[in-house]
């Protein structure tokens, strides 16, 4: 048996947390079955944004003639741009592993419980007083042996396909398809509804569909009926709500549907350790389990399944367990963004959550042609739309498509951590004439709105 101050399970976002925890002089043990950092730098977030820089690239060129420009590409070399990729991602482990100091031991393998304080990893056994859980989730599994998820683009081994289908309609499926279309890979995205970005606000993902589409095809309304792999290559029957059954070929298969617990290979059964209906681990306000001692933070806990969201709780929990915090993590907001072209941020409730839950609420929409920075990229529907409590002025939601939408959004994130109250961002001063100033009349037309509710008027 090892004993250990601190083991950590999943070696992510919680490696910051192995880090601290040695450097203040705690004996640490880190089990990670895989390449350390986790999802985000190794299989989503970064190399996934990596490829998106290429593919922004490549539409604007493709787009040019919107600014009077005739241009073409002669060439993209996607071999390049993968091996690139693939470069970057093969020296995260390595980095990782060099943050950490002496106090902090290296388990390579899948830890699973003995009981709530050992942890069996390969023939080895670990026990310490406090243990962590951080092991994430992983894609739900592909719809054919030879089909892809998420996790088999980083790194992409092989051939670059020629052509792909992606299945499914969310942030990971458009991000992949905005990717691969710009590149000019044939691709064809399949969605079981009439909607893509479907948790989106009602009006922005509306606004994304009409933009989407014609830069990337789309097969809504369709399913899957059959799948043959032959000739390295994926025969598709394809069920079509309006057009019936469709014959289709791809070289590659994408299945990217969803992400689940990865709580299956922990043995839970070998503790008092409580998981909720999807497998998710249970933990109250302090992160602590059902078994004391024992502790869940980022998307093992199935909450908000966001990197930055895992950090901040990774950080919370390091000033709970090495500095006594007694204070809970308190997430005033949760922004998110889709990094697509177009490019989506949000915060907050959407107004069909506003709708379902009898809100009361102001919205308005307002395009963002009032900026010259924003006229200078001659699209016409970017847009910022405010939900707003009309008796307290504070900022329900806010929900950006169009051009840096994510870099936009951060200016309204400190507004509402700071003081919510949607005036502030009436109020600023801006530099003219930035992005960020088409936000100014976004905010003078939602206190109008305000007034306006209020009056009666």
């Amino acid at each position: 048996m090892k004993k250990f101050d601190l083991i950590i399970i999943g070696g992510g976002r919680a490696s910051n947390l192995a880090v601290t925890a040695g450097k203040k002089g705690l004996k640490v043990a880190l089990v990670e079955k895989s390449t350390l950092g986790g999802t985000c730098p190794n299989r989503g977030c970064v190399p996934s944004k990596l490829l998106i820089g290429y593919a922004h690239v490549a539409r604007a060129i493709k787009e040019s003639d919107r600014h009077f420009i005739d241009s073409s590409i002669n060439n993209i070399d996607v071999e390049k741009i993968f091996e690139e990729t693939n470069n970057y991602v093969s020296k995260i482990d390595s980095r990782y592993e060099s943050r950490f100091n002496e106090n902090v031991e290296i388990f390579r393998g899948t830890g699973s419980f003995l009981s709530n304080n050992i942890v069996k990893v390969n023939d080895d056994e670990l026990t310490a007083p406090k243990i962590v859980i951080a092991t994430g989730t992983k894609p739900i599994k592909a719809g054919h042996e030879k089909a892809w998820t998420s996790d088999d683009i980083f790194p992409l081994k092989g051939n670059i396909p020629k052509s792909i289908t992606i299945v499914g309609s969310g942030f990971i499926a458009c991000e992949l398809a905005n990717f691969f279309s710009a590149l000019g890979i044939e691709t064809k995205l399949l969605s079981r509804s009439q909607r893509i970005l479907g948790n989106e606000d009602k009006d922005i993902s509306a606004i994304f569909k009409e933009e989407f589409t014609k830069s990337v095809d789309i097969e809504f309304d369709t399913t899957i009926q059959n799948v043959e792999y032959k000739d390295n290559k994926f025969e598709l029957t394809l069920d079509s709500k309006s057009k019936g059954l469709i014959e289709y070929t791809s070289e590659a298969l994408l299945y990217a549907t969803g992400r689940k617990s990865n709580s299956g290979s922990l043995h839970l059964e070998n503790t008092t350790i409580d998981i909720n209906e999807r497998g998710f681990i249970q933990r109250d306000e302090f992160f602590e389990t059902s078994a004391k001692g024992v502790y869940v933070v980022g998307d093992a806990a199935g909450e908000h399944m966001l990197q930055h969201a895992a950090a901040y709780e990774v950080n919370h929990l390091g000033r709970i367990l090495l500095e006594d915090c007694k204070e809970p993590l308190n997430f005033k907001y949760m922004p998110h963004a889709v990094f697509t072209e177009p490019e989506i941020a949000s915060v907050g409730i959407t107004e069909q959550k506003a709708e379902e839950q009898n809100i009361e609420y102001v919205t308005t929409t307002t395009n963002w042609l009032a900026s010259a920075k924003a006229m200078s990229t001659r699209l016409k529907y970017p847009v910022t739309k405010f939900i707003v409590n009309p008796n307290t002025y504070e900022i329900l939601g806010c929900h950006m498509i169009g051009p840096e939408s994510s870099t936009m959004m951060h200016q309204v994130l400190a507004v509402m951590h700071i003081n919510n109250d949607i005036r502030h961002i009436k109020e600023m001063l801006y530099i003219h004439p930035a992005l960020s100033e088409a936000l100014l009349p976004a905010a003078v037309e939602a206190v109008k709105e305000i007034e306006r509710y209020n009056t009666g008027s």
